[in-house]
């Protein structure tokens, strides 16, 4: 039981924390409707429903969609506020609104149970191989309780504040990386209609003050050679920079350049799709 961790959400980035945490030694269990998540997690996996999943797991590592879902599971009917169990430990590394993680925390903290809100960034690929980089909000107890489980799928945990802070920090990441890869895909079309070889200007970029994880690794991985394979979607990018703009009114914040920002990738996801690769963008 307290080797237990069930994963609820076996998504791109759920089935492969799923996996990471099996290989480390825990007994995993995936939770996921979908009639193809017992493929995604492995034949050696079982898939179980929440109810099974809440009464065998002592932790459960949600990766869901966003804030609806996670309050479903967790404060719903049938969830786990709703079922008569013991101490269970929360690790949400779901990209969620910070304001209902805050809520969350509380609502699960006076039944007696522990919860962190842990977004990472990564990608799948490093879902699979355990080297995500995670963004921590908790309370010092629930951060202590999480730690092996934390220790195993992240690579790099940084603890951020209380309740909700790494949601926050979490949508403050994913806004700078859109803001980055939409003037980025605005600077190669400049560099193009100038006659230049947008791989000799992105080098150069590289090499002095303009550069950003977008022009070193996005551009160069999926935009240039025009792979767009990453496994993260334009509507989820655009949900995102969405969900940080509500963030932002919702704390009174002026922040003229995010709503420009959003209203584009809101735009570019209509006109490409929101199953478009994310990278998209730099060539829209």
């Amino acid at each position: 039981m307290p080797d237990t961790v069930a994963v609820v959400g076996l998504g791109n980035m759920g089935a492969g924390i799923a996996r990471t945490l099996a290989r480390a030694g825990y007994h995993v269990l995936g939770v996921d409707p979908s009639p193809d998540a017992p493929a995604r997690i492995g034949a050696d996996l079982p898939v179980v429903d929440l109810h099974q999943a809440l009464r065998r797991a002592a932790t459960l590592v949600l990766s869901l969609p966003g804030s609806p879902q996670v309050e479903k599971v967790l404060l719903g009917t049938g969830g786990l506020t709703d079922t008569d169990v013991p101490h269970r430990l929360v690790i949400d590394t779901s990209t969620s609104d910070p304001l209902s993680s805050r809520r969350i925390a509380q609502r699960l903290a006076d039944g007696g149970n522990s919860y962190v809100d842990a977004p990472v960034s990564g990608g799948p690929s490093g879902a699979a191989q355990g080297t995500l980089t995670m963004f921590l909000g908790g309370e010092d107890d629930a951060v202590a309780e999480a730690k092996g489980v934390l220790d195993v799928i992240a690579a790099h945990v940084v603890r951020v504040g209380g309740p909700g802070a790494g949601h926050v920090a979490k949508l403050i990441n994913n806004l700078l990386c859109a803001t980055h890869l939409q003037i980025a895909g605005e600077a190669l079309r400049i560099a193009r209609a100038a006659g230049l070889d947008p791989e000799r200007v992105v080098g150069a970029v590289n090499a002095a003050s303009g550069r950003s994880a977008v022009t070193e690794v996005n551009l160069a991985r999926w935009v240039l050679p025009g792979t767009f394979d990453s496994g993260f979607t334009l509507g989820l990018m655009a949900r995102d920079v969405a969900l940080a703009t509500e963030v932002a009114r919702a704390l009174q914040v002026d922040t003229p350049l995010v709503e420009d920002v959003s209203q584009t990738w809101q735009e570019t996801r209509d006109r490409l799709g929101a199953d478009a690769d994310f990278n998209r963008m730099a060539q829209a």
